[in-house]
């Protein structure tokens, strides 16, 4: 049976993970490049070069797949889009947060992955990469708590009392009483108040070293809009005495050369940042009952959409977005 279904034809939906984990693989490649060559912390370098290793590993797999399946490889990111010359600006906690970004995301997206795909070969490929990235994160976490940087989620007295929802005011939050937010609400909006500390930071950084103005000036709208997303969902879990960790540790050094090109940078946020976002977005909404917590996150997701919609915009632009594959026009 293994044999069979490992000559079966690519799905759309195996070539689409495929390609994206490709353009994924080849945009770390460049980040891990240049972080293993400017942290100082033994442990954090030991999981950089972990990291790089095991994905220099998954993009030559992928190239390997494609080319067998005549598929063109993607021209992906090169040398040409980092600086591993480029002198130290992160502090070795940013370089970790980042790190840990990047495995988060990828769990996320190659869990999807494996559910779409049937092949043998294919889930194989997806299996082995999703196992490495949450061994990443266990390790991550731990050296994050030894280090005393790990930030928290916020940690609640609870009812034990077991009770069942009789009243539709279960529901209300815009006009008379309304409950207390309830643990999941509490677990989805300080995921998405998280995601959105990590983000602020890494636009903040990206405007700065920004070699080209309007690109620049992109990423501080990014900021902008960041700090709305934390506005909101701050000041909801402050009414509820609901207290939220953050870290300052973001500092970056004197910018004389950037190490990564626009293009990186613009299709980490796009990719990383946008696609996460939206992912973290969509679990808030299906499990927010109240209807304020609806409709606040109903409007930080539109307004992210034009956001990361003027980003692909961008990119068009500029010439840097490459097409995935598509069908043959019938």
């Amino acid at each position: 049976m293994r044999s069979k279904i490992s000559k079966d034809a690519l799905t759309a939906n195996e070539i689409n993970a495929i390609w994206s984990a490709f353009m994924k693989n080849s945009m770390e490649i460049r980040f891990l490049e240049y972080f293993l060559e400017t942290a100082e912390d033994f442990e954090i370098r030991k999981i950089i070069r972990k990291m790089l290793n095991h994905r220099m590993k998954d993009i030559e797999c992928i190239n390997n797949i494609l080319v067998q399946e005549n598929i063109t490889v993607p021209l992906g990111f090169t040398d040409d889009d980092v600086c591993t010359e480029a002198a130290k600006i992160f502090s070795d906690n940013f370089i970790l947060f980042f790190c840990y970004d990047l495995v988060l995301f990828s769990i996320s997206v190659l869990s999807n992955a494996l559910i779409d795909c049937v092949r043998y070969d294919i889930r194989e490929y997806f299996q082995t990469s999703l196992e490495h990235n949450i061994e990443m994160q266990n390790i991550i976490i731990e050296i994050k708590i030894s280090k005393d940087v790990y930030l928290s989620f916020p940690k609640v007295a609870i009812d034990n009392e077991v009770d069942l929802v009789d009243k539709m005011n279960f529901l209300k939050g815009i006009f008379g009483d309304k409950r207390p937010i309830n643990v999941g609400e509490i677990a989805n909006l300080s995921k998405i108040i998280d995601r959105a500390q990590f983000s602020k930071m890494v636009f903040v950084v990206f405007s700065k070293i920004s070699k080209t103005h309007h690109i620049s000036q992109h990423f501080n709208k990014g900021r902008d809009e960041t700090q709305r997303v934390l506005d909101v969902l701050t000041h909801v879990l402050d009414e509820e005495n609901i207290p939220i960790s953050s870290s300052s540790d973001y500092q970056i050094s004197d910018i004389e050369t950037s190490p990564f090109s626009d293009k990186l940078m613009l299709f980490f946020v796009n990719m990383c940042l946008g696609m996460f976002c939206f992912t973290m977005i969509a679990q808030a909404s299906t499990s927010c009952l109240r209807n304020d917590l609806i409709l606040k996150i109903s409007k930080i997701s539109n307004d992210l959409k034009f956001y990361y919609l003027d980003g692909v915009k961008l990119s068009i632009k500029e010439g840097w977005l490459e097409r995935p594959p598509q069908s043959i026009n019938k």
